[in-house]
């Protein structure tokens, strides 16, 4: 027992690092004047250093060798937790800390030169920088695919989604493309023949937008005593234990979008802040991969948030905010603009329907740049093909195309595919909470999120990382992640089957 006590203050210590740079990269991405950025991306390479040296000193091995020799003595979640941290070792102690800190200087730097370029659709001002990125993040997952036994992308995709390969992604994704484009299809033809929906009028004053997104966080459970909404410009949840910062964008013209975004957040806000209180500070209590961590945001946002019941409570707290008059404010129409089938340029902007096209493109896109078959000289070009292809949509700029995520200048490589992952479970958790639970949809109506939120801490939150993600799927589910109940999802809600 002494190796695995240990062993915990050492993650702990590990955790409280993290932390620290959790905090500084939300101060980066909102209130952080540019001038500081070389002076930050320094700061964050040093504190991922320094816990990377923590976790990759031979003493740490040494202890997870004792405590494994140990292991019969421990308790379900100590083991889980020391699972847990000999999975975070292997990935970690394959990674030279040189090239820890090159990648993390390299993404900080490429991310900054990103947001002036993505403003000026300038790629030209940024491939230099992003192949940079690439080529450390190939070497890393090089490196963790030699130690982990893995390819290259896999290695990439298994920290971001432990457990995750290519191997379970690409028939769920075949499947996704051989229905969706009939699927857009079909549900398009039936809304051309029934009303369209009218937009709201606005202006909507920030201030007002703001005001409500807070009642709306504070509805669906967020802890203002442990985080905070501020503005990005890319919005993300952020920050540390026990404060938890999200972020969205407001648009004057469009108050619509930036509430869902709110509520998207707050999706994965609940989970950070319903995460096991014994085990905060350790492996085992962190969420259990992006997967499931997109799952929350989305079962909130696209199937809590975006059905007929929440949008009858919605509608009027929209027309007295915002002063609102005639039957555009009404819930019908409402529910008929965030249920609006149509496919368009930006994938945070993206209806649930189309969503799955603009991430099956980027997983082409990345698993091809990181395995040297896409140069980034011809990014753009692959990326704007893919659009006419997947979407029937020209690009018209890089700024609304291939410059439009954060994700690959911050060396994200392995994120993308977990969003649509995190769709699919988002419909299997929704569907086994409303058969426990028959009395959500009313709740919603009402905008109560009590029994919601408290299903999803019981069978989610307060799990942490104790089962794997299929584990934890089919214990609350019944089944491991599919398509079968995404799709069923998609039928009922815009073809009224089921």
């Amino acid at each position: 027992m002494h190796a695995y006590r240990s062993l915990a203050t050492r993650f702990a210590r590990i955790g409280a690092v993290e932390d620290a740079a959790g905090i500084l990269g939300w101060d980066a991405q909102t209130l952080m004047p540019k001038g500081a950025a070389e002076g930050r991306a320094e700061q964050l390479a040093q504190l991922r250093v320094i816990a990377h040296e923590i976790l990759t000193a031979a003493e740490t091995g040494d202890l997870i060798a004792q405590a494994s020799d140990d292991e019969a003595g421990l308790g379900a979640w100590e083991r889980a937790n020391l699972r847990e941290m000999r999975r975070a070792y292997l990935h970690a102690s394959a990674v030279p800390g040189d090239l820890v800190a090159a990648s993390s200087k390299a993404s900080s730097r490429s991310e900054m030169v990103w947001r002036e370029a993505r403003a000026a659709s300038d790629f030209a001002t940024l491939a230099p920088h992003l192949a940079e990125t690439l080529r450390l993040q190939r070497e890393v997952g090089e490196a963790k695919g030699a130690a982990l036994g893995l390819a290259p992308y896999d290695a990439l995709l298994d920290g971001y989604d432990p457990g995750m390969r290519r191997a379970v992604i690409d028939p769920l994704f075949s499947e996704l493309r051989a229905t969706l484009p009939g699927l857009i299809g079909t549900i398009r033809d039936r809304q051309a023949m029934m009303p369209t929906p009218m937009p709201l009028p606005g202006p909507f004053p920030v201030e007002a937008q703001k005001a409500l997104g807070l009642t709306l966080m504070r509805a669906a459970g967020f802890d203002f005593e442990r985080g905070r909404l501020d503005i990005s410009l890319h919005p993300f949840c952020g920050g540390a234990t026990d404060d938890v910062r999200i972020t969205t964008r407001y648009d004057e013209a469009d108050a619509t979008r930036a509430l869902m975004g709110v509520l998207h957040e707050t999706g994965h806000a609940l989970y950070e802040q319903g995460r096991p209180s014994a085990w905060l500070h350790q492996p085992v209590g962190n969420a259990r991969g992006m997967s499931l961590h997109e799952s929350q945001s989305l079962l909130i946002e696209m199937q809590a948030c975006r059905s007929a019941e929440f949008c009858a409570y919605l509608a009027p707290r929209l027309r007295d905010v915002f002063a609102g008059e005639g039957s555009a404010w009404d819930a019908e129409n409402l529910h008929c603009l965030y249920t609006r089938v149509e496919p368009g340029l930006i994938r945070v902007d993206a209806d649930e329907v189309t969503y799955p096209a603009h991430i099956l493109l980027r997983y082409d896109l990345e698993t091809a740049m990181i395995s040297g078959d896409l140069a980034i000289a011809d990014l753009p070009g692959a990326f704007d093909e893919g659009m006419r292809d997947l979407l029937g949509i020209v690009v018209p700029s890089d700024r609304l195309g291939c410059l439009q995520d954060i994700h690959w200048p911050g060396g994200s490589f392995g994120y993308f595919p977990t969003y649509t992952l995190g769709a699919m479970a988002a419909a299997q958790l929704f569907r086994a909470a409303r058969e426990s639970l028959p009395g959500i949809p009313a709740d919603l109506a009402r905008g109560d999120f009590t029994a919601l939120r408290g299903w999803l801490r019981e069978n989610v939150h307060q799990r942490g990382s104790f089962l794997e993600t299929d584990e934890l799927l089919v214990a609350t589910t019944g089944k491991p992640l599919g398509v079968e109940d995404y799709m069923r999802h998609l039928r009922h809600r815009y073809l009224g089957e089921g």
